[in-house]
């Protein structure tokens, strides 16, 4: 009788979270039927003309969808290599630390920028690589011309990999860090005494300790392969860059807001949830082939 009263009173917790899952995840979903519509908005959903899949065909025969689709593979898959490679790297630094201290001062400090917004950081990035901002001005210093950081194509890709490694690397760590407390201080003993120096403990102990981890983590950052980052990019680009930087999202919302092309953003941006639900699926599948690790 006692249980049955821990159950419902489970159930009853349940019931916020269910409720907000539902009003902002679940009834939007509604919305998606525009995507097989012209969708008129004096008319509503119940009245716009039905046009089937002609939004999706249109989508594909847009010059720039190729170039949107290429920008945000691209741009995701360099920020989550970068983004792993430094993670992991400070956490390694970072283990190796013995000064309590200086290593927690280091840890809040990278910490920072992961708990402040884009629209501060890009206020703050856009000033630092502007044509008269502080990286140009060290790039005359050394007696070269000033560089168009945030008007190059070839460039700006990597601005925005930097700046969100530079945002995120601190706070990525705290994985690694977890996973390295869990690696057994007996078996970095014995290798010391055997004379094995820090790069070889490192080599042959940490990385092997951790590799379930880091393959853990590739794995599911496929399921993000299409989430390159709309709240960075927007608040960064401009429309010289778009060629180099425009990914769905910012497409989705410059088709749907400032075109009012309703219909053909709410169809890229069901492709993209589409896509991203089988890539989800298929990360699950592979982290629980290589790290014995599943979501569902």
């Amino acid at each position: 009788m006692r249980e049955r009263s821990n159950i419902k009173h489970y159930w009853m917790m349940l019931i916020p979270g269910l409720f907000l899952l539902f009003v902002f995840n679940t009834y939007p979903l509604f919305g998606s039927i525009i995507a097989f519509q012209n969708y008129n908005p004096f008319k509503g959903m119940l009245h716009s003309k039905w046009v089937g899949l002609e939004n999706f065909e249109f989508m594909f025969r847009l010059p720039d969808s190729r170039q949107i689709l290429w920008n945000t593979v691209y741009i995701a898959c360099l920020k989550i290599i970068a983004g792993i490679v430094f993670s992991l790297t400070f956490a390694i630094l970072l283990n190796e630390l013995r000064l309590r201290f200086f290593k927690r001062s280091i840890q809040t400090l990278v910490y920072i920028p992961h708990f402040l917004s884009w629209v501060i950081l890009s206020g703050i990035l856009i000033d630092l690589f502007s044509l008269e901002g502080m990286a140009n001005k060290v790039v005359q210093w050394f007696g070269f011309q000033p560089i168009q950081f945030l008007g190059s194509n070839r460039l700006f890709p990597f601005l925005l990999v930097g700046s969100d490694v530079w945002k995120e690397f601190g706070f990525g760590a705290i994985v690694y860090l977890a996973a390295l407390a869990g690696i057994n201080p007996g078996l970095y003993e014995a290798a010391a005494i055997d004379g094995a120096n820090r790069f070889q403990r490192i080599r042959y102990i940490t990385l092997p300790g951790i590799v379930p981890t880091i393959v853990l983590l590739v794995t599911l950052s496929l399921g993000n392969i299409l989430n390159a980052g709309f709240d960075q990019i927007f608040n960064m680009y401009n429309p010289v860059v778009y060629e180099s930087s425009d990914i769905i999202d910012t497409y989705v919302y410059r088709a749907g807001l400032v075109s009012q092309q309703y219909s053909l953003a709410t169809a890229v941006g069901l492709m993209k949830s589409l896509i991203s639900f089988f890539l989800i699926v298929i990360s699950n599948m592979l982290a629980k082939k290589f790290a014995n690790y599943r979501i569902f």
